[in-house]
């Protein structure tokens, strides 16, 4: 375990690899799973906000459902908000492209300028999850699900750790001193575990 300014690092962030590859899971994490994306509670105004301006690049089932429970929704077992879900299975902000691959449709209309949220920043940093304490700490964690085993397979080929490719990611929730000082342990504890 890692202690970065605040806050607790697995091990596995700095030393496990991992790339998303999304041509073996087709973007899975998006529609597998019991709860929807972890909400920060800064971010529910925003998705309240954006909506209108994102509602073209969703699907009719995904417009359905908001329309329906809401932009986001309490999940009781998660203990947190999460993105809304169709009947209970994929996320309702999941749109697929042409070749059947998972994407996010706030992303989408990122990417077209429409706004200026990326997506939900526990989307932007999976596999890392963030868990909040009561004391106010919160931890790093690495989420290993099976559906992401071709992406610790291409990380492993490519000997890319979860943090370096997150690095936009951690650096947009954290700050970009908070990934320095990850880099710069990590690269200590891969030096010291060489000798």
């Amino acid at each position: 375990m890692l202690i970065i300014q605040d806050k607790l690092v697995s091990d596995d962030v700095v030393g496990e690899n991992f790339i998303c590859n999304l041509s073996a899971c087709k973007g899975a994490c998006c529609w597998e799973g019991d709860w929807g994306a972890p909400l920060d509670e800064a971010e529910l105004p925003v998705l309240d906000a954006i909506y209108d301006q994102v509602k073209p690049f969703l699907s009719p089932a995904g417009i359905a459902a908001i329309e329906e429970q809401g932009k986001y929704v309490w999940f009781e077992d998660m203990e947190s908000y999460g993105t809304t879900l169709i009947d209970g299975g994929p996320c309702a902000y999941l749109t697929f492209n042409e070749a059947g691959v998972a994407h996010c449709g706030i992303e989408k209309a990122w990417a077209a300028g429409i706004v200026e949220f990326k997506k939900p920043v526990s989307c932007h940093l999976y596999p890392i999850r963030v868990e909040k304490f009561e004391s106010g700490t919160e931890a790093l964690n690495y989420d290993r699900w099976d559906i992401c085993s071709a992406a610790c397979e291409l990380g492993n080929k490519e000997q890319v750790p979860v943090y370096k490719f997150l690095k936009e990611a951690i650096i947009r929730r954290f700050g970009e001193d908070f990934y320095d000082e990850l880099d710069g342990a990590a690269a200590f504890m891969k030096g010291n575990s060489a000798g």
